[in-house]
Order: structure tokens, then sequence, then C-alpha cells
């Protein structure tokens, strides 16, 4: 009985199944059958202890994936481009595995349309089976035949980075996008490759701008503890966060309640420079505030990777995702989070 609730259960298929992802799993495990693809063979343990089934695979081995095509109707494309480039070529070799074999029943069925009709009763007639093959067939009933048409749903976890630098304006999901480097580039390349996906019929995608991320094992604590300067309020950037487990929750309801080729900002209701975001994080746990350094000074002392944060400043609305997916987050903003969890040190990184 257990198996057979098991088989019944909806499938569900989570590429680069990280910190994310495994919170994923976590909401997901008890009412559906999770698969989650990993290049890494050593963690097939702790994703079977978390509730998946974890599959081996490299996206950028597309021999690899052979197993995941078909696997599930729903995918959670959680994985991050590579490190170089402006293209996303792993997004790029998901996509071929995925839409494969959905394309090529698209166009045998846009061939048979095409067909004159008296071709295509001759070759139903020789491809008839004998009455007892038929009999040894099992019937594809009506269920099976409409999720076979169902398109293939995939969520993307992209960024807030493609939006660039916007002078700390307050923006919504029809701004347009204008990375400024090149791990931007590769993200606006994998949106790009999945509407062209959604527009030829082979995928329903729809996207998730993320930007910051943060929980208890992911607050800036020990850049607060090493004394790593932060900008000053005149030249400070504005930037917006996300619980995980919120973020989690966001992208499983997008699988249900997303639009097709749509938007959504993932963010929370904060509003907040990144030094007022490190002052909080120091105050609620008992740190001292980060120094503050002008951006020339910033500039000197600073490396690229950190720098690269600084120079972007943007507010994201979120009004879409209250509106249309109907989520009610459970840390609305960062002060939310730390009145309730500030306490606990073993947080800390």
């Amino acid at each position: 009985m257990n198996v057979t609730r098991t088989l019944r259960r909806p499938r569900v298929l989570i590429v680069g199944c990280g910190d994310v992802g495994t919170r994923c799993v976590e909401q997901l495990r008890h009412r559906a059958h999770v698969f989650a693809l990993t290049s890494h063979a050593g963690r097939r343990a702790e994703l079977r202890a978390a509730g998946a089934t974890p599959l081996v695979g490299d996206l950028d081995l597309r021999r690899s994936l052979a197993r995941i095509a078909s696997l599930a109707p729903t995918v959670l494309h959680l994985a991050p481009p590579p490190k170089t480039g402006d293209e996303d070529t792993r997004t790029r070799a998901l996509l071929a595995t995925l839409t494969a074999r959905r394309m090529r029943g698209h166009m045998a069925a846009h061939t048979a349309a095409h067909m004159p009709v008296g071709r295509q009763r001759r070759l139903r007639a020789a491809w008839t089976p004998s009455q007892s093959a038929q009999a040894s067939i099992v019937p594809d009933g009506p269920s099976r035949a409409r999720r076979a048409r169902a398109p293939l749903r995939i969520v993307y976890a992209s960024t807030s980075g493609v939006y660039g630098d916007c002078g700390g304006a307050l923006i919504d999901e029809t701004q347009a996008v204008a990375p400024a480097n090149a791990r931007a580039k590769r993200r606006v390349s994998a949106e790009r490759q999945l509407r062209q996906a959604a527009a030829r019929g082979a995928v329903s995608a729809c996207i998730a701008r993320i930007p910051g991320i943060y929980a208890a094992n992911r607050l800036p604590l020990a850049r607060l503890e090493r004394r790593t300067p932060a900008l000053i309020d005149a030249d400070d950037v504005y930037t917006n966060h996300i619980h995980a487990d919120d973020l989690a929750a966001i992208l499983l309801r997008m699988t249900t309640h997303g639009r097709p080729s749509r938007v959504i900002h993932a963010s929370d209701d904060s509003s907040l420079k990144m030094g007022e975001y490190f002052d909080r994080v120091a105050d609620a746990y008992g740190l001292a505030r980060a120094p503050r350094v002008s951006r020339s000074e910033a500039e000197r002392q600073l490396e690229p990777m950190m720098l690269s944060f600084m120079r972007e400043s943007r507010r994201l609305a979120n009004q879409r995702l209250k509106r249309e997916l109907k989520l009610r987050l459970r840390y609305p903003d960062v002060d939310e989070f730390l009145r309730t969890t500030h306490a606990h040190p073993e947080g800390r990184d």
C-alpha cells in the first residue's frame, strides 16, 4: 500500500539541490516523489536522508543526463550557470535533454496533421497490431493521455542581478534587464533560452528573480567578525532579501500558481541599504558594527567580487508575488527574522 501511494504521488525533479533545493525537498517530501540531480556522487546519502531520490548527473556532460529525460512533469531548475562565458550552456543542455522526446512527439503530430487523409489511413492499417497483440497491450486511460499532453513545467531560479544598477529605484518585473557583469549575463542567457523553449511549445516556464538569500546559516557574521568595511550611507546601495525557507515556498508555489513565461520577484518587504542590513545583524548578535568607508576607499580595500555587489542599487517591488501567488511569507522582512531567531548563536557561520 505504501509503495502504491508513493507511485501515485506527483513527480518533481530538482536540478541543483543545494541549500534552497534541500529546503524544497523538506517541504515536498510528504506530498510528492522528489528526484534530486547532483553532480557530486558523495551527496547521494545526504539527499536520500532528506527525502529525495538522488540522481548523479553533470550539466556540463550532457550524456550523463539521460536518466532525467521524461522523469518528472515538474522541474525546479536551481543550478547556477557555468563560471565563465556569457552563455548558460548548462541550461541549454538541460532543455535539450528534457524536451527531446516531447519535441519529437510534437513534430510527429504536426506532420500527421498535414498528411493527406488517405496516406494516414494506409499507415494506420500497415501498423495496426494483430488481435492477440492488442490484447497484450495495456491501454492508456484518459488520465494518462492528459498527462502525456501536459507541457513540461519548469520554474527557474534566476537573480535580480539581471537588472544591473538602477540607482536605488523601486522597480517591478517589467523593468528591462541590463546585466553589468558576466554572472548576470549568463542568467539572462538562461532566461532567454527558457522563453524560446516556451515559445516553441516545448515547455511551460516561469522565472523567479531572487535577491540576497539569508537564513540562520547564511548571515554575514563571519564578515562582521573580520571587521570587513561597509560603505558610508552617502555611497551605500539598496539591497533586497528573502529568507531561504520563504524562497523554497515561493518556488514550490510557482510550480502550481506561476503563470507561463511570467517573472516573479522572490523578495520580501525589506527596504534596507547594505550597511543597514549589516548593522541589524550585528546588533542582534551582539557584534560590533562594520566600519564604514567611502566608495573610493572600498575600491582599494575590498575584493572585486564583493565590490561588484556594492555597485548595484535597486529596490524590488513584490506586489506580483502577493497578488498572483497569494503566499504569506514566514519572514516578511529581515527584522522579523532577527526578532524571532537572533537568540540562537548556533546559527553563526
